[in-house]
């Protein structure tokens, strides 16, 4: 009688190793790690990054706001718009901040869509909220456009302390910048959409992911609106 045994060695599948190694595997399949998309994992990262920055322009502002021994202008009056001859206070400032939350709508009825593959919509909607950024960055060309003509610089401001021009072009700047680039990527992404780009895929995992992006900016814009505008 033998009493030799078999030793069947198998190989654990993809995605099915235990601990770190199925960490490792799993993100070197650019796939997923603990069920979260790589994409989104790293749009998630990038966003924390961003949020220190905003953060270090808006507490820096609001240090050198408090420390300035000079008058900080008002903004009801710098950002005032004449209509029909009467002046009307943080007018154009109001219609970008409706503007940037409505795309925040638009963007997140995208999202829904996506999920329900609904291509049609999805590019729509998608369009639509890209539409709404390129309006808001308009608006603040405009806006820009404005106070350099009224004098405003980034070192120097006839309106009272000089580090207002510094701060208000460096956070609205940094923004607007996100906001553009923002644009750009929502409207490549719905052309991916379009063209069946993600139909090919299985999902539509990167409409959710540019929908996360929008959302930060369109949140960071309430935090600039409230500590720059109605402070």
């Amino acid at each position: 009688m033998s009493n030799d045994t078999t030793v069947i060695e198998t190989t654990p599948s993809f995605g099915q190793e235990s601990g770190w190694k199925g960490v490792v595997t799993d993100w070197a399949a650019d796939k997923q790690t603990f069920s979260v998309p790589w994409g989104k994992a790293m749009m998630w990262i990038f966003l924390l990054s961003d949020t220190f920055i905003f953060s270090c322009f808006l507490v820096s502002y609001m240090k050198v706001r408090m420390a300035t021994t000079i008058d900080w202008p008002n903004p009801s009056e710098v950002f005032g718009l004449t209509v029909f001859g009467v002046e009307v206070p943080l007018l154009l400032i109001a219609i970008m901040t409706f503007v940037l939350i409505s795309s925040s709508g638009t963007m997140a009825m995208a999202v829904n869509m996506g999920y329900r593959k609904d291509k049609k919509k999805t590019v729509a909607l998608m369009l639509a909220t890209a539409f709404f950024g390129a309006t808001f960055v308009g608006m603040q060309a405009f806006e820009w456009t404005k106070l350099i003509e009224d004098g405003v610089r980034p070192w120097a401001n006839p309106f009272g302390a000089p580090q207002f021009g510094s701060a208000f072009f460096m956070i609205t700047g940094f923004h607007g910048l996100h906001v553009s680039a923002g644009v750009i990527y929502l409207l490549v992404v719905a052309n991916r959409v379009r063209n069946g780009f993600y139909d090919k895929k299985g999902n539509y995992d990167m409409v959710e992911i540019s929908g996360l992006y929008w959302h930060f900016v369109d949140l960071v814009w309430v935090f600039i609106f409230a500590f720059f505008y109605l402070w």
